[in-house]
């Protein structure tokens, strides 16, 4: 079940008392499998990204950010996302097939998180696409 914020819209999991302080007290917020899952995505990213780059809330949810912000990622009720841009989804097309993708995200559940060899290449993707 999804929570909803005033206005109707939809909000991260664990998130709907308020967005949290910092990406730590976000994914403290998050049950598991959720939790495991999203962590595993902030190591490859946090790999992957300019060393200087820094982990922020932005939107309510993580995201790591380098003069700007590079993506964002979070759980949901029923699924987990990534969001590297559309640029990026477009670019990687082929890899995401059998994912869900819109135009700025890709969704993805715990029993079938992206690949972190993956998700690498999408936020060196991003770096190159945003200088």
């Amino acid at each position: 079940m999804k929570t909803r914020k005033a206005g109707g819209g939809s909000v991260a999991r664990g998130q709907a008392k308020g967005a949290p302080k910092n990406v730590d007290a976000y994914l403290a917020a998050l049950p598991e499998p959720a939790r495991g899952t999203l962590n595993k995505i902030r190591a490859a990213i946090r790999s992957a990204a300019p060393a200087e780059a820094m982990e922020v809330i932005s939107y309510g949810i993580p995201a790591f950010k380098h003069q700007r912000v590079l993506v964002w990622y979070a759980a949901f009720s029923d699924h987990c996302s990534f969001f590297p841009t559309a640029a990026v989804i477009a670019a990687f097309k082929k890899e995401l097939a059998g994912y869900t993708t819109s135009k700025g995200t890709v969704q993805f559940s715990t029993a079938r998180a992206l690949p972190a060899a993956l998700v690498k290449k999408m936020v060196k993707a991003r770096i190159e696409m945003s200088r």
